[in-house]
């Protein structure tokens, strides 16, 4: 290439790594002996060379949520805006794949990582972080602020949720919940007793909990039949994503119930499809997009100076977002 520009090796290497220092001449007969040879730069022996990467895993719990792909979006931008690279995972909801992935993308030596944790236990992180590792957690809080985080409040969430329903005239209300493992899931069950408590109401009569299998519409629907199985009935239920709230809704049509004159619903995470389905769903509203730039922007920050600054804590405020799934309980 230095050849075929008639300029030295180090004048090509000013080019690709200091182009600033090269005159603008030299640097476009440069420019066009790459072109010309087809040129693509090692990216992984600049790697070992710099001892930096350019590249920065993301695990979150299942990709194929739509609230996670918004995610990816913000943080696949703001990580363009550097010239660096997303390499995205998804748990599953599996503490040992997540371990997993993160054996592999440090493997690779990734920038850093952001995670939306299986569990409560994040040692791991903590074990990354020590081997030089940045670590963001996404839509998650970090207990003692012992590391970064992106989160939404997720109490005020369920609070929101539920105090909609306990207004709408709903005493007995489902909640369709994950593992409370998964902290999303705790919290967004906080929030719904702390409403219910508020309005007086006791837990034990005004609140059914169902745990779904997954987070996703099979597990609503699934969730639902053993719901509609008990004895006594709801007349509202809580989702804990707007994906087992689609799983509520088909389950409901196939029973044969009304939404909402039959059952309310509400979900959470207010996706692109909860405004245009059948019913439109009211859900609880996250600021998708601008949770996964925010989380970059800390994980950028934080690999710069390798966890030498104090730990950020980003909390996003939910929205109540009302449409046609919810309304007024009927009498009799």
């Amino acid at each position: 290439m230095a050849e075929l520009a008639g300029v030295s090796v180090g004048t090509v290497s000013n080019v690709l790594n200091k182009p600033a220092l090269v005159a603008e001449e030299t640097r476009r007969k440069v420019e066009a002996a790459i072109a010309t040879l087809g040129f693509v730069r090692n990216g992984s022996a600049r790697q070992l060379r710099a001892g930096t990467s350019h590249a920065v895993g993301a695990i979150v719990l299942d990709i194929s949520n739509p609230f996670f792909t918004d995610v990816a979006r913000g943080i696949e931008d703001r990580l363009a805006e550097d010239d660096h690279i997303l390499i995205l995972a998804s748990s599953d909801e599996s503490p040992e794949r997540e371990r997993r992935y993160l054996r592999l993308l440090e493997e690779q030596g990734v920038r850093g990582v952001l995670v939306s944790p299986a569990e409560d236990d994040l040692s791991p992180f903590d074990q990354a972080r020590g081997r030089g590792t940045a670590v963001v957690l996404l839509d998650r809080t970090s207990p003692g602020a012992t590391m970064c985080s992106v989160a939404v409040d997720d109490v005020r969430g369920g609070e929101l949720a539920a105090a909609h329903l306990v207004s709408l005239g709903h005493r007995r209300i489902a909640l369709m919940n994950g593992s409370t493992k998964i902290r999303q899931c705790a919290d967004r069950r906080k929030g719904v007793r702390k409403a219910l408590r508020a309005a007086g109401l006791p837990l034990s009569s005004s609140l059914v909990e169902v745990t779904v299998s997954s987070l996703n519409a099979a597990g609503g629907e699934e969730g639902l039949n053993r719901l509609l199985d008990r004895s006594e009935p709801v007349t509202a239920v809580v989702c804990v994503n707007d994906l087992t709230a689609l799983g509520v809704l088909r389950g409901l049509r196939q029973r044969g119930l009304s939404v909402p004159d039959d059952v309310s619903v509400v979900g959470y995470d207010d996706v692109e499809f909860a405004a245009v389905l059948s019913t439109p769903l009211t859900s609880i509203r996250q600021p998708r997009y601008q949770i996964g730039r925010a989380a970059a922007d800390l994980l950028l920050a934080e690999a710069r100076v390798r966890g030498r600054h104090r730990h950020e804590q980003v909390l996003f405020q939910p929205e109540l977002v009302v449409r046609e799934s919810s309304g007024p309980i009927q009498a009799g």
